[in-house]
């Protein structure tokens, strides 16, 4: 038995033919949606990048204990408890956040690695002068998101290294050689997995003249290809247009070399006995309700619905879809049990075999979200997105055993405030340190939104229907005590009386 995991970075699932885009070139994913199983209602759970990828590796959501962090000790990882059962796993990525402060212990679990530098602000090749910025592009950097940060100059440093006429220079385009490296090599083998991972389509969307050339695209202003902010603060309507003109681009090279493996596939004949799961950790918006990119603003579903077609050789089904809730929590679960191995009860998440064979529910509700943001639960009905009380909107804590942020260690002034804590359900029998944080993204100004799927599938019409969401934050409740939040959770979010 054999597992391709494909994950995408940033991948909305509107821009994909088997989710209703007509004007996007991708015939690898509308072969996707006729081969594999699609699901219409896959959710993220932690946000954003790092965040998804502990939720993938422990079978179980996090944001409502800890920013984006390392994989913690007491982690159990499914690709070690593949690795302990004889489950070779190899990981093909250029991720540069793994190799960030607060990026470690993901990669080593997996028996085997391999990293394609280059990416966003991967500090790759050194340029100690600086590189150089055409000037006007100085006045937009701003908008970012990145502002005078290293990840601004890394990134036009690494820019030096691609060739608009040739894809091949390109990082996402060496993850797939080397993938189809791994396959051709491995392809009579048994028992392993590997993971495929392209940081494309994520921003910045550098892209190859050949993509680019397949959309209309009259933007001749100064260059800008790294989407964040208010739509509002661009006066030029064109900008719109050219970033999604990109976007599709990134998306069309994604779906060529995601094309080449399919096809690799046919060749080595690896359906009959190797399961596909292509995915995404996460969606973007691309100016939909008045922002760019993610995080700051309230997790729409162009963000949180995401695309995922599986491919199961047990009990194939082609070109069916499927209604019921999935995340990523349950891409653990569904490799165990494919492979025959028992699941850890820390694992909240569930196999998805049911799902593919039958559309049987695995739960009736699903919660998301980003540390210190809004606490989101959606079911087949209405999506909730819970904000917190604006004068409770600091009182929140990290909680962990490897006090890492994104990019640096936490300071002495942070770790003077911290205090020791007993063990939650899912530590394994281990204390931790409780830390406080702030407020990340001041979701509070939002305030609380309740969305009818349904009748409303653009969530432009937020409801005014106080009965419907007390039974909701009820709900609610429950579903946070399922993954232990920490009852601080439950008062920032007005929540007490329920709790």
């Amino acid at each position: 038995m054999k597992t391709i995991l494909l994950l995408f970075d940033s991948l909305n699932r509107r821009f994909l033919p088997p989710y209703g885009c007509s004007d996007v070139n991708a015939p690898g994913f509308k072969r996707l949606g006729e081969w594999c199983t699609v699901f219409d209602n896959s959710y993220v759970a932690s946000m954003p990048c790092i965040p998804a990828r502990r939720d993938l590796h422990t079978g179980r959501c996090h944001f409502l204990h800890r920013e984006w962090g390392p994989l913690e000790p007491y982690d159990k990882s499914v690709f070690s408890i593949l690795k302990e059962n004889g489950i070779y796993s190899h990981l093909i990525t250029d991720h540069y956040n793994y190799w960030e402060e607060g990026g470690g212990g993901y990669h080593t679990k997996y028996s085997s690695f391999q990293f394609v530098r280059g990416q966003e602000g991967d500090r790759w090749k050194g340029n100690a002068a600086g590189p150089e910025i055409p000037p006007v592009l100085k006045e937009l950097k701003s908008h970012s998101g990145k502002g005078t940060s290293g990840s601004w100059q890394a990134n036009w440093v690494n820019r030096r290294e691609l060739d608009p006429k040739d894809p091949d220079t390109y990082p996402q385009a060496k993850v797939f050689a080397l993938a189809e490296e791994f396959l051709e090599e491995n392809a009579s083998a048994d028992n392993w997995v590997l993971q495929i991972e392209s940081f494309s389509p994520h921003e910045p969307f550098v892209v190859p003249d050949c993509f680019r050339e397949e959309y209309e695209d009259e933007y001749e202003g100064p260059v800008y290809d790294w989407p964040r902010g208010r739509l509002e603060d661009f006066e030029d309507s064109r900008i719109v247009a050219h970033m999604r003109a990109l976007y599709k681009a990134s998306v069309s090279m994604s779906d060529y070399y995601l094309s080449r493996i399919l096809k690799l596939m046919d060749r080595l004949e690896l359906w009959k006995d190797t399961m596909l799961i292509v995915g995404a950790d996460h969606g973007i918006l691309l100016g939909e309700h008045g922002y760019w990119s993610k995080n700051v603003m309230p997790y729409y579903d162009e963000i949180a619905n995401t695309p995922l077609f599986i491919h199961d050789p047990r009990s194939p089904h082609p070109g069916e879809r499927r209604k019921s809730l999935v995340q990523m929590i349950d891409w653990a679960p569904t490799l165990l049990e494919y492979y025959g191995i028992l699941v850890p009860e820390e694992m909240k998440g569930h196999s998805l075999r049911p799902v593919i064979e039958k559309d049987e529910p695995v739960r009736d509700a699903a919660i998301f979200g980003v540390f210190s943001g809004h606490v989101n639960m959606v079911d087949q009905e209405y999506i909730y997105m819970r904000a917190a009380k604006p004068e409770r909107a600091d009182q929140v804590w990290n909680y962990t055993v490897l006090p890492l942020h994104m990019f640096t260690p936490f300071g002495a002034e942070e770790l003077k405030k911290m205090e020791f804590v007993p063990p939650f359900s899912f530590t394994g029998g281990c204390g931790l340190l409780k830390i406080p944080s702030k407020d990340l993204y001041h979701a509070a100004r939002f305030g609380s939104l309740l969305f009818d799927r349904k009748n409303d599938p653009g969530q432009e019409h937020p409801l005014n229907d106080p009965e419907t969401e007390e039974r909701l934050c009820r709900k609610l409740v429950m579903k946070m005590r399922e993954f232990d939040a920490p009852k601080e959770q439950f008062i920032r979010m007005g929540l007490e009386t329920a709790e």
